[in-house]
């Protein structure tokens, strides 16, 4: 099929916006814990991740985790497993499913979904499945899971 240059610039265009499209945290297909299709349509940047992953007001998951790579980072945790090797033990869509919300993959796990707005349990009747302003964003935006699985894909051992 021949495009005349215009039709190009549409019909790529088109397709960069199709392949582009953010999956919102209530459409996220998960098998058996993995999400395999990316959740904001854009690969992720890995120095991008590795400054969600060791930033206290984002991801803050040196809260509970030990990363070797951030050892400039101060404080971090041993509650959950050290990430070293992540890129080894699990694929990326692992990795975008544990992410994303690990309680899918890991029933008892207290790691918080990053990519969920409904589902809360709250203390108090009046609070259960709301939030102050009634409204539950993700603690992550689409591209931050991206840019975080980006990152611990490359944590090997």
């Amino acid at each position: 099929m021949k495009y005349s240059g215009l039709a190009l610039s549409i019909a790529l265009a088109t397709s960069v916006s199709a392949t582009a499209q953010e999956v919102s945290p209530t459409a996220v297909s998960f098998t058996d814990g993995a999400v395999a299709q990316s959740l904001s349509g854009v690969a992720g940047d890995a120095a991008q991740g590795r400054m969600v992953v060791g930033n206290k007001s984002l991801g803050n998951c040196v809260a509970c985790h030990e990363v070797s790579d951030l050892d400039d980072v101060p404080f971090q945790g041993e509650i959950g497993p050290p990430l070293d090797g992540a890129g080894d033990r699990w694929s990326e869509a692992e990795l975008r499913g544990i992410v994303s919300n690990a309680k899918i993959m890991f029933e008892e796990s207290m790691m918080p979904s990053f990519y969920k707005t409904e589902g809360f349990i709250r203390p108090g009747k009046a609070y259960t499945g709301k939030a102050a302003d009634d409204t539950f964003g993700p603690l992550l935006t689409a591209q931050q899971i991206e840019d975080v699985v980006a990152y611990l894909t490359t944590l090997k051992d």
